[in-house]
This record gives structure tokens, C-alpha cells and sequence, in this order.
């Protein structure tokens, strides 16, 4: 399947996705973060929505922390490795990323299509798995993909936003069911959380840091190699392994590195 830069209906999908209620059951709703799944859920593909209310950050920093990848090493634990691969337009890029999973089950990687929209006071970012001829599938990890997963960033005055993220990921595996209930119960929420708290310091963080460099605001500052759209393809689940872990059983020692400060 060809690869398609998503248009402005697609965008308009995603925010009503994130901001419907239809069809979404809340599995969590705890110290200002709210988790919601599909309820039609299958085990394998899972649909997960999040939403945290951001006291104190504006939404441009928000949105500056989400594209910033140089930050993500800071603050993403869950993170093994990422970078961008190239440029498709001034509002879309490809690039690769690694996921510690949690023990004993094998780390994932995804290559995606990534494109953002800043829209009046909403600010969208979505991705989607697609297929690079120079990024096949790596031996260490399983190649998962990405059907649709995004951020919604709307601005609720001058010093505060509201973060939705949606997230529909197959694993390519048959996972315990420990895991489904851990990513929405425990994963997803620490995540937000962990987002909120990277708000709060990249102020002072990009002041130090190439204070002037925001090439996703800035065209102009992109210096990553154009890719041609016709040279991907869109990654198809099927195309790729498939494993069972599902009779893996959770590990007790789980190391605690997520809940050390960046």
C-alpha cells in the first residue's frame, strides 16, 4: 500500500477520536489522568486512550517537548533509542524507535510516519508504521506497527493544557494478559505523568540546550535528508513475525529506573 501524508480530514478524525466518549470504557481515572480502552478490543490490538490536565506548562511547551528529540533521551525511560530518518514535507518525517518492554518480554521497534498540525489553539501530532528499504526488521527486536498513534495538545488559557494521547499498536505477539492490564493500569498512566514532569523542566532545559533550534516549527532549520514518498510503504501487520508470549509470566523483580529523576 502506498504511503499517504495525512490531509487535514485525517487530522480532524484523530481530534474526534480523542475528544469522543463513544465506545471508550475508562480503566483508570486517578490523580488527574484518565485511561480508556475500545470496548471492542481484541487481545492482540489494543486501542488506548490517555488524558492528563497540564497545570503550569502552555501548550507550546508541550508540543516542543513532544517533537524535541534530543529531550526524549532526558526524559524517556521506556526509550532504547531514537532518531529521525529523513524529511517528507515541512510537516512530516520518517524516523525509528526502540521500546524497553517490560521483563521478560522482547523490546519492540517501530519506523514511522510521523506529520503535525499546529490548528488555532490545538496542536496534533500522528504517526503511523510504515516500511523504509534501509530500516528493515532487526534481529534483537520485534517489529511492532503502529496503526494510528498521536498526541492532542489544546490549550485551556496562557499557562495550562489538556494532553490527549491515542495509541492503537499491534505487538506482533500474542501477549499475557498481565501486560494488557499493566500498560492501563500502571504504564500509561506513569507515562503521562512522566510527560507533565518533562513539561515542567525543558524550559530551562532548551535554554541551555540550542535554545533557537525548533525545526518542526521552523522549516527552514531542517537539515535531515528528503525521503520520496513512493520509496515507502505502508507496514503491513501480516508481513511480519509473529510470536506467542503469551505464557510468560510476570517477573517480581522489576528494576525501578522509570521512578529515578532525568
Amino acid at each position: 500500500m502506498p504511503v499517504q501524508i495525512p490531509d487535514d480530514t485525517d487530522f480532524a478524525s484523530f481530534k474526534e477520536q480523542c475528544e469522543s466518549q463513544d465506545g471508550w470504557i475508562a480503566r483508570y481515572n486517578k490523580g488527574g489522568v484518565t485511561v480508556w480502552c475500545r470496548d471492542e478490543d481484541t487481545n492482540t490490538v489494543q486501542k488506548l486512550k490517555m488524558r492528563i490536565v497540564c497545570k503550569d506548562v502552555r501548550a507550546e511547551t508541550l508540543y516542543d517537548v513532544l517533537h524535541d528529540t534530543s529531550y526524549r533521551k532526558k526524559w524517556d525511560t521506556n526509550m532504547i533509542d531514537t532518531f529521525d530518518i529523513g524529511r517528507l514535507t515541512v510537516n512530516a518525517d520518517v524516523g525509528y524507535y526502540s521500546w524497553k518492554c517490560p521483563s521478560p518480554l522482547k523490546n519492540r521497534d517501530f519506523v514511522t510516519m510521523r506529520s503535525w498540525l499546529p490548528l488555532g489553539n490545538d496542536y496534533l501530532i500522528i504517526n503511523y508504521s510504515v516500511k523504509h528499504p534501509q530500516y528493515p526488521p532487526k534481529k534483537d527486536y520485534v517489529r511492532a506497527v503502529s496503526l494510528l498513534t498521536g498526541y492532542l495538545i489544546q490549550s485551556n488559557g496562557p499557562n495550562c493544557c489538556t494532553l490527549y494521547y491515542l495509541t492503537q499498536v499491534d505487538p506482533r505477539g500474542s501477549l499475557p494478559k498481565w501486560v494488557v492490564n499493566r500498560v492501563s493500569q500502571f504504564v500509561a498512566p506513569k507515562a503521562m505523568r512522566k510527560i507533565y514532569k518533562a513539561c515542567l523542566k525543558y524550559p530551562e532545559w532548551k535554554r541551555k540546550h540550542n535554545p533557537n533550534l525548533k525545526p518542526w516549527m521552523f522549516p527552514e532549520q531542517n537539515t535531515l535528508p528528503c525521503i520520496n514518498v513512493a520509496d515507502l510503504t505502508v507496514q503491513r501487520a501480516d508481513s511480519l513475525e509473529n510470536i506467542d508470549e503469551s505464557g510468560l509470566s510476570e517477573e517480581k523483580s522489576q528494576h525501578n529506573s522509570d521512578d529515578e529523576e532525568t
